[in-house]
């Protein structure tokens, strides 16, 4: 059995990751994925480059909560999350997150739970390589809808 939750440099092979989660396992009849990519843009300037960055062990301890987190409000029977770190350029892929259910309606919601999740709350830090330079900032979005649709505190407040 592979990991349920993946922090790599490298890029990942959609196809193999699904394969790999769904394998020898008859129960399973959905499977949702969500794939983040590398946008040429954000807040309005073009971003040429992206390094994301995080703090190894606590970063993988946070989403492995999460993973556990949607086992408890979700029927399903696995869940993988890939996250790259590093250096990427637009159209690069940065996010994988996999659930499988018997049915689609249980994937769709613990895949959205967990992108949500990542969105909102996994540590994780981007340099964005604009124009005007190079800038840092928290790769956490607040989403106040998303934390409450799922009741999730909020502990990336401003400091």
């Amino acid at each position: 059995m592979s990991a349920r939750v993946v922090i790599q440099t490298a890029d990942f092979d959609v196809a193999a990751e699904i394969a790999a989660l769904r394998v020898q396992d008859p129960r399973v009849g959905a499977v949702c994925s969500f794939i983040g990519t590398v946008r040429d843009r954000n807040e309005g300037q073009s971003v040429s480059t992206l390094e994301l960055e995080h703090y190894p062990g606590m970063t993988e301890k946070s989403i492995e909560s999460m993973i556990d987190a949607a086992f408890q409000r979700f029927d399903i029977y696995a869940a993988r999350v890939i996250h790259r770190v590093g250096l990427m350029q637009p159209l690069d892929q940065i996010v994988l997150v996999v659930v499988t259910s018997a049915h689609r309606g249980e994937s769709f919601r613990a895949c959205e739970f967990l992108m949500d999740y990542l969105k909102t709350q996994a540590p994780f830090w981007k340099k964005e390589q604009t124009p005007a330079g190079a800038r840092w900032v928290d790769a956490r979005v607040s989403d106040d809808a998303a934390l409450v649709r799922w009741g999730i505190a909020s502990d990336n407040s401003p400091s």
